[in-house]
């Protein structure tokens, strides 16, 4: 029984410290603080993507480049309720030296 005490101590150190790892881990090349993306890879150019004809109460948000982790995926343009007295900023990647900032779409006044 005495050594069931030892060992146990030991084992539920190992598993508290493992348990820790995945949580303060940051994978390379990137950064999150928030809902914000940073990456040192460069998104590819955007794709060449065509607007539909305008339709009446909401404007087009083009087309990004979404980081998915590991690899870039394209997400296809959309429609966005409009806002009156507002412009839409797609979402689109901001160059800050090697670094690579995701802006998500918003509204401007």
């Amino acid at each position: 029984m005495k050594t069931c005490q030892r060992v146990l101590p030991a084992v539920s150190t190992l598993m508290a410290v493992a348990l820790m790892v995945p949580a303060t881990a940051v994978m390379p090349g990137i950064a999150a603080a928030g809902s914000e993306v940073v990456i040192d890879v460069a998104p590819p150019p955007p794709k060449d993507e065509r607007a539909p004809p305008l339709r009446d109460g909401y404007v087009w948000g083009a087309g990004f480049w979404e980081w998915r982790g590991h690899a870039y995926s394209w997400v296809p343009g959309h429609w966005v309720v409009e806002r009156r007295n507002a412009q839409w900023i797609a979402d689109h990647w901001e160059q800050e030296g090697t670094q690579w900032h995701y802006v998500p779409g918003h509204w401007e006044r």
